[in-house]
């Protein structure tokens, strides 16, 4: 073609069809001029051969101190990054330009591929079916999740087959430890029908932090029971080599990606309450899994089978219920009913509830509290719990330790301190214990926390005597049963007509 150069792949056929036929119809055959043909033939060498070396355009502004000076500093620190070793070549030498920095940046990548370290190197894996399950933890504090308007401290515990990509998600409140990976564990193998012949962790790093080395041997222990107890072998990758365990790290990030996208969808990151985030995820994680569905079932049947139940997933431990009606435990104090002051509990520690047994008796289940985040004691605190109390001794009120966990709702808190503004302490301390009580006693906490929300906005005090009589029944309104015993005689007429049958 006129006004185009002849390439290498033109040259070839040419000189091919050369073999056989003339220049000018060799020539024809490619696509060029006899004329080109010519002086082929007098210089057979290929176009991209003739080409001269490319030459510097402009002076290299690194030519006086890259060998003499940035080399030796990429012998004595091999790990510098590039920019740190930029910002020192322009302290020693202010008269470069700021241009220059990718210039020394390309320079330096190819010396480091020449005489640069050896570096570690990401060996494939071939995942056998049924062989390997893999544990972590992932945070989630960059998504903003929030339920019922406060923001959820949380994290994600993570389970995937190596070789399937089968995945279990649980939100776990707390940090990493024994108590949510054993939940979080269990909770996805009898979600799987199935355990793996091996499970791999990352060592539980946070688990295992300032942790005494009794602690930590028992903590170990309690782990290979459970791996036992499964038939799993318990494996962890070395501390800090993260690629080890890139069958779960990686899945992280989708995950994670995926749960961002779903908020995304969803318009809003609020939560009604942890149940409804708990099946959010779930339903996410199942989507996944549908995907895999094939490969998941055909993993199935290669794992082992379940033992008969689940083993232990929760801490025990042994508390006294002091006079303040409640115990500490872990920096966070919890109220219980004032009857067990004096008892010994024992209670069951999960990730996020405390199960409180007296003897081999089960009492109750209380929301499991946190620290603060500066080392100061929680509260997890139920005000019917000391409300009888306070009606003897409404001033302690004023001064109460955990006075605001004591409030069940913002309204009554808001309540509170409007009454403390308008009215004097010890008025404003008996008619808020009242109010609480009302709320206990006729077991009408949310539609009085309205009531009290509207006085607020209204900037009115509340009437106890209008509350109290809003929220008595009515007598007249009560239905009258009347319950109408049956008669002896009948009963005796049952007995002979079973005896009648039988005979």
């Amino acid at each position: 073609m006129p006004g185009h150069h002849i390439n290498d792949y033109q040259m070839r056929l040419y000189m091919k069809h050369r073999l056989s036929e003339g220049p000018s119809k060799a020539a024809a055959r490619v696509g060029f001029s006899v004329a080109t043909a010519y002086r082929v033939e007098q210089d057979p060498r290929l176009p991209s051969q003739k080409k001269a070396p490319r030459e510097r355009r402009r002076p290299d502004p690194l030519a006086e101190i890259f060998d003499a000076e940035v080399v030796p500093l990429l012998k004595a620190a091999p790990g510098v990054r590039p920019v740190a070793v930029f910002e020192e070549m322009m302290r020693r030498h202010p008269q470069l330009p700021p241009g220059v920095r990718r210039t020394l940046e390309r320079r330096i990548r190819g010396w480091r591929a020449i005489h640069g370290e050896e570096r570690d190197v990401i060996f494939r894996q071939v995942h056998e079916p049924g062989r390997l399950g893999l544990s972590d933890f992932t945070e989630m504090d960059g998504l903003g999740i929030t339920v019922a308007g406060v923001a959820l401290d949380h994290r994600l515990y993570h389970f995937r087959l190596a070789c399937s990509g089968f995945e279990h998600a649980h939100v776990i409140l707390g940090g990493e430890s024994y108590v949510a990976l054993a939940e979080g564990l269990q909770n996805a193998l009898w979600a799987l029908g199935g355990a793996p012949r091996e499970h791999r962790s990352d060592s539980l790093s946070a688990a295992f932090r300032n942790l005494e080395r009794e602690a930590r041997d028992d903590l170990t222990s309690r782990y290979d029971a459970l791996c036992a107890h499964y038939g799993m072998q318990p494996t962890r990758n070395n501390r800090g080599v993260a690629h080890e365990n890139g069958s779960i790290e990686s899945p992280h990030g989708h995950l994670k990606s995926a749960i961002r996208d779903a908020v995304l969808l969803r318009g809003s990151s609020d939560f009604a309450d942890l149940l409804a985030y708990r099946r959010f995820i779930d339903e996410i994680v199942s989507r996944h899994n549908a995907r895999n569905g094939k490969r998941i079932d055909a993993e199935r049947v290669t794992l082992q089978p379940l033992p008969p139940s689940r083993t232990c997933d929760y801490e025990e431990t042994l508390v006294y219920v002091t006079s303040a009606g409640g115990f500490t435990l872990r920096k966070v104090f919890y109220t219980v009913p004032s009857r067990l002051i004096g008892h010994r509990l024992r209670v069951r520690l999960y990730d996020d509830r405390l199960e409180l047994l007296l003897g081999g008796t089960s009492l109750m289940t209380l929301e499991r509290g946190r620290p603060g985040a500066n080392g100061r004691h929680g509260h997890v605190v139920d005000y019917r719990h000391v409300i009888h109390a306070l009606r003897r001794k409404p001033m302690a009120l004023l001064n109460l330790v955990y006075r605001d966990r004591l409030f069940p709702r913002e309204a009554y808190r808001l309540t509170f301190d409007r009454l403390c503004e308008a009215l004097t302490p010890r008025a404003a301390c008996k008619t808020m214990v009242e109010l609480l009580s009302l709320a206990h006693e006729r077991t009408c906490e949310a539609q009085l926390a309205d009531v009290l929300a509207q006085d607020l906005s209204e900037r009115r005090l509340p009437d106890l005597k209008a509350l109290w009589a809003r929220f008595t029944p009515d007598p007249a309104r009560l239905p009258h049963v009347c319950v109408q015993l049956a008669s002896l005689s009948d009963y005796e007429a049952l007995v002979n007509l079973d005896m009648e049958v039988q005979a």
